[in-house]
């Protein structure tokens, strides 16, 4: 379909869905995050778009790449509690959820919540914790509560995990297995900064280890803040985003050419083992609103879902043995899907 105008993709009306005072609030938000993260402006767009998408961030990168500086100046930004989980392989469930403690004075158990309570959750190098693990923080995250000792207990409405895997080491590693992959809103890969960059982190890390020195503590944080009822009351505007029927068709249209690739290319289905599911679809949908909404727009064009396609859809995209062997993975397939599938 040939357009001229990108008016198809606009809403009839004239009466927009509020893209004013909270958008100007994230939007200082990402710009203190990516002062303070520098180098990683493209981790810190997608940890603002997971958190406005209700969804969760796979991070995969190098150790020292400040995956967990991210989270922990987010949360610090953010009128939320947050926990870091090291995983390891001799990790427990009931180190995530909490347990029941025995209480003889009182005749009762008392159920102890464990860090999966905390509304920002650092899952760090995820696939080093066995599969038991995996699946209650696999729980909480589809279904936003935990289940012990037989009883089930709700998790806060403002609840975000970010796990880390590393791919240097795969020795002692689990790998996260399709369906918990499939929970995952994103899976974002980062890589090293520019020498340019590097000069400026470094700069940052001496101001900020004499402002240290000098006061004998860590430097408190003067900048944006935003409350839990900002966060959903922005997830709500971008609800509201319009999403014309050509767009929508064109999102559909990737995730279904994942799976019926041999209409665009014979070679491509061959490579591609598994294609996304309608989680995938969702995912893709809801971020490319989130996108849109801090571009200042309120509504989605075939440019916000390829600016996001990448980063949903690379983990629910699975390569044959075939493309494996060949040197291709998720991340490539779905762009050769993007080349595939015609703009509207």
């Amino acid at each position: 379909m040939e357009t001229t105008s990108s008016n198809i993709f606009q809403p009839v009306t004239t009466e927009k869905p509020g893209i004013g005072r909270l958008h100007d609030r994230f939007l200082r938000l990402k710009d203190a995050l990516s002062q303070e993260i520098v180098g990683q402006s493209h981790l810190v767009e997608r940890l603002l778009i997971a958190l406005l998408s209700d969804g969760h961030l796979l991070v995969e990168g190098a150790p020292g790449l400040a995956k967990t500086t991210a989270i922990r100046a987010l949360a610090s930004r953010l009128e939320a509690q947050f926990a870091r989980i090291q995983f390891t392989p001799d990790l427990l469930p009931a180190d995530l959820t909490g347990t029941d403690v025995w209480r003889p004075q009182e005749g009762r158990f008392e159920f102890i919540a464990g860090p999966l309570f905390h509304p920002l959750l650092l899952a760090d190098e995820i696939n080093r914790a066995p599969a038991k693990v995996q699946s209650a923080l696999l729980e909480a995250m589809g279904e936003r509560q935990v289940s012990v000792g037989g009883k089930t207990y709700g998790l806060p409405q403002l609840f975000l995990v970010m796990a880390t895997q590393n791919p240097i080491e795969q020795e002692g590693t689990f790998p996260l297995p399709e369906a918990q992959l499939d929970r995952f809103l994103m899976h974002v890969v980062i890589g090293y900064p520019d020498a340019s960059t590097e000069t400026d982190i470094l700069k940052i890390a001496r101001d900020r280890a004499k402002a240290e020195q000098a006061s004998g503590a860590p430097r408190g944080d003067t900048g944006i803040h935003l409350s839990e009822e900002d966060v959903m009351r922005a997830r709500q505007e971008v609800l509201n985003i319009h999403l014309s029927d050509v767009v929508e068709r064109y999102l559909i249209e990737i995730v279904h050419a994942s799976r019926t690739a041999e209409r665009y290319d014979e070679s491509l289905k061959r490579r591609i083992a598994w294609g996304a599911s309608p989680r995938g679809t969702i995912a893709l949908e809801r971020c490319a609103r989130s996108y849109a909404w801090l571009q200042g727009r309120d509504f989605v064009t075939p440019d916000d879902v390829r600016a996001v396609a990448v980063d949903v859809l690379r983990h629910r995209v699975l390569p044959s043995y075939e493309a494996t062997a060949e040197g291709w993975d998720g991340e490539r397939l779905v762009k050769e899907i993007l080349k595939a599938v015609p703009l509207p």
